[in-house]
């Protein structure tokens, strides 16, 4: 029997002495590993997992368990669907399982799973629970894939079944992975449940049948925070005029309303900024295309602008007219030599959506993992697979993209205008993170919702699409936006003391992209928005849908939980008195010691005509093959600015660049390794520093306290950041995700994978190949 645990009706596995029966799990587990699995690996042995108990003992003590289970708790508006009884959800460990008898459930909100299981829970692993997802809850919009095991072989399931599984895995799109054997469970509640949870993450929707609707209406009476005491919005005119202010961009740039009410172009907001000599009544002409509209504007009065392509066109006639259209637009941009513009095509001389999609599809792969067994064997070729899904090598392409524009705005005083097909996708990722690196304010809380709210819901990035939302096209599904999240992690990695904000923020961010009660990330633009959100009657009483946003953190964390998304760590901006201020106009610290590129001539004769057709080219939909600078005068400017700044002791409220050399760019390991246990450090990692530092602060706090005898609200905040930290039972380097439920946790060498690398000699030449994944 090999001391093997058995699978216990009334919840936890225990050993009762009977015969053996049943093999609990057979046919689940690793099997059919081959066919799918987490980056690959050896195929695990199988289960020795066997269960003492009948199944008839299970269904007469069905009662007892149900008596014993978690309740349900529903949303309002929330609907249960279906639900089977006796269903055990296994945790992987090595060749055995283990796992907890209970209900599987699947409303219109979620699957949820409820077990006997809480009692296992202290209340120091409960200290980040988030109020509206549970640890056994699934959203429908999280569900990746649904895989079935058939006869020890993993296969993927959609539509109508002819057969039902023995085991459901659900990989989800923050990565968990949730086994449940299906073995014990009655026939007819196996029919029900699978084919519920199929239909319903897996079939098209409508947009209003998504549950945000439902919810919205149930909780009309619910009060809600005012969504402008967590960010801008940026839904009226009030708003982009004090933007214009804040950036100094009000002298040559205008707010405009032309498109109040969307009667000129619903892919755009109903308020945007445009330069100051553009005439109003060229913004309708081809429905906002073609109109360069402003995204921020630098110090030194330079601006960053995002334009969208012209509709491509076959005509002569229709052609010569757009021609002549940009020669017009363009002169409102480009005014030499007071002022100079520099085009920047992402749509032909950058990432495309589908490099995007499929590097991260490969790189999702590493982390999808199933046990133990397999985790070590992945951990042999880690290097080779993280390297050929190309991930780590988009971001910092990404990255480097934005330090180019930003040697164009800061060190060429130009103004640089971002192209693309529609201007919704690249054109967000680049333009939010060269504000990110160029202004600080965007690196507070508060303004970096503000720039997610300004560059992403309202510049029209299609999130309903992106994410999948509606289950409509596979196809549009690129994951933009957490692309994004990822380059900005790695800032707040390299430059922890600069942000306000923690990963654990970005983290929680990352996953709110897939719960249906707010509607920030649930459509493609304000118009859709605005249109959808109507009055559900003509009635004079009725209200318009009270949609949630998602800045307001109190919906799913207590203010507790909330202290972990705020930096204790973070360097504020130090204020000036009086007299410093009074003569004293604030701009980058760092601006005086960076380095000037020579300055260019006057433009000759025709420049002005030929940089217009380059601009017309692009905006046509033609490739050209190279842009206004050379490749090789870009990459010197860009070395000579780049080097610069890292020779020059950092600046947490002045220009920040990231470093992007080689080792330089990291894996996000609390985001894709957080339901990994052996991928953490217990006790150790960057939280084990940050909590001794807390311990310092808290230190020097009490000795000031007693000095000038009074208690300043945020020094409690920050005291009770650092005892959360060391009374968390989960303080660890995933910290506060990381669940500890694998007990083989150790580092098991995989004999399978060791033996294939030969003798002694072979493995040092090979040692390359392997990586401490805390160091990541």
């Amino acid at each position: 029997m090999g001391g093997a645990p058995a699978a216990s009706a009334g919840g936890r596995c225990e050993r009762p002495p009977l015969l053996p029966r049943v093999a609990a799990s057979q046919g689940g587990g690793m099997l059919g590993k081959g066919v799918v699995g987490g980056g690959g690996g050896t195929k695990a042995p199988k289960p020795s997992f066997v269960s003492y108990v009948r199944p008839e003992e299970i269904h007469t003590n069905e009662k007892e368990v149900t008596e014993k289970e978690v309740t349900l708790h529903l949303l309002p508006g929330e609907q249960l669907l279906c639900e089977a009884s006796t269903v055990l959800k296994c945790v992987q460990e090595d060749s055995c399982q283990r796992g907890i008898y209970g209900r599987l459930v699947c409303t219109d909100f979620k699957i949820a799973f409820l077990g006997d299981d809480e009692s296992a829970l202290d209340n120091d692993e409960t200290q980040f629970k988030n109020k509206v997802i549970g640890e056994n809850d699934i959203t429908l919009h999280c569900v990746d894939q649904i895989y079935g095991v058939f006869d020890e072989k993993k296969k993927t399931l959609f539509g109508q079944l002819k057969k039902y599984p023995e085991k459901l895995i659900i990989h989800c799109k923050d990565l968990r992975v949730f086994h449940f054997c299906l073995r014990y469970t009655k026939e007819e509640e196996v029919k029900r449940i699978v084919s519920g949870i199929i239909h319903h993450t897996q079939a098209p929707k409508l947009l209003k049948r998504l549950f945000l609707f439902s919810y919205a209406t149930a909780a009309q009476n619910h009060t809600a925070t005012d969504p402008k005491n967590h960010a801008v919005m940026f839904d009226t005119l009030q708003d982009w005029c004090w933007e214009l202010e804040r950036t100094k961009g009000n002298m040559k740039y205008k707010a405009v309303s032309v498109n109040e009410g969307y009667k000129v172009c619903e892919r755009l907001p109903a308020y945007f900024v445009v330069p100051t000599p553009l005439p109003e009544e060229d913004v309708p002409r081809f429905q906002g295309h073609g109109i360069p509209i402003w995204c921020w504007s630098c110090h030194s009065g330079c601006a960053l602008l995002k334009m969208s392509a012209l509709p491509k066109e076959q005509d002569d006639g229709i052609l010569q007219i757009q021609k002549n259209f940009l020669d017009g637009i363009y002169k409102t941009i480009h005014r030499p030599p007071y002022e100079t513009v520099k085009t920047e095509d992402l749509s032909s001389n950058f990432l495309s959506l589908q490099e995007i999609q499929t590097a991260y599809s490969k790189f999702k792969q590493l982390f999808l993992i199933d046990n133990s067994t397999e985790f070590w064997d992945t951990d042999i070729k880690w290097f080779s697979l993280l390297e050929s899904s190309s991930w780590l090598d988009i971001i910092r392409r990404c990255l480097k993209k934005a330090i180019e524009i930003i040697e164009c705005l800061e060190a060429q005083n130009m103004n640089v205008l971002l192209l693309e097909e529609n201007a919704s996708d690249l054109c967000c990722l680049v333009s939010s993170l060269v504000q990110v690196m160029m202004d600080p304010h965007c690196r507070t809380r508060f303004g970096f919702q503000s720039l997610v709210q300004k560059e992403w819901i309202v510049g029209g990035h299609c999130f309903l699409d992106r994410c999948n939302h509606l289950r409509q096209s596979d196809k549009e599904e690129v994951p933009v936006f957490l692309l994004f999240l990822d380059c900005v992690w790695q800032l707040v990695h390299q430059h922890p003391p600069a942000f306000e904000f923690t990963e654990t923020y970005l983290t929680v961010l990352s996953d709110s992209l897939y719960i249906p009660i707010f509607s920030t990330f649930f459509f493609n633009s304000p118009h859709q928005k605005d249109t959808n959100m109507g009055r559900e009657s003509q009635g004079a009483q009725s209200k318009p849908l009270n949609l949630l946003t998602v800045w307001d953190w109190s919906v799913q964390f207590e203010p507790k939980a909330q202290m972990l998304l705020k930096n204790p760590l973070y360097v504020e901006k130090p204020k000036l008195d009086k007299g410093q201020r009074k003569g004293t106009h604030f701009k980058h610290q760092r601006q005086l010691s960076l380095p000037l590129t020579q300055s260019k001539s006057s433009p000759k004769r025709g420049f002005f005509r030929e940089e217009t057709d380059h601009l017309i080219k692009n905006l046509l939909g033609k490739r050209i093959s190279k842009l206004i600078n050379s490749s090789e005068e870009l990459q010197d400017n860009f070395r000579e600015f780049y080097d610069s700044w890292r020779s020059k002791p950092p600046n947490y409220h002045g220009l920040l660049l990231p470093h992007i050399e080689g080792p330089e760019i990291k894996v996000w390991a609390q985001r894709y390794l957080r339901w990994i246990p052996e991928a953490q450090i217990l006790g150790g990692g960057r939280v084990a520093t940050l909590s001794k530092l807390l311990e310092m602060m808290e230190e020097v706090q009490r000795l000031q306290e007693k000095i000038e005898e009074r208690h300043h609200s945020q020094e409690a905040l920050q005291a009770e950041a650092a005892s959360l930290l060391r009374t968390s039972a989960r303080l660890s380097s995933l910290f506060p995700f990381a669940l500890l439920q694998r007990h083989s946790s150790k580092p098991v060498l995989p004999t399978s994978g060791w033996k294939a690398l030969g003798d002694e000699e072979d493995l040092a030449k090979r040692e390359d190949e392997f990586v401490d994944l805390g160091d990541v």
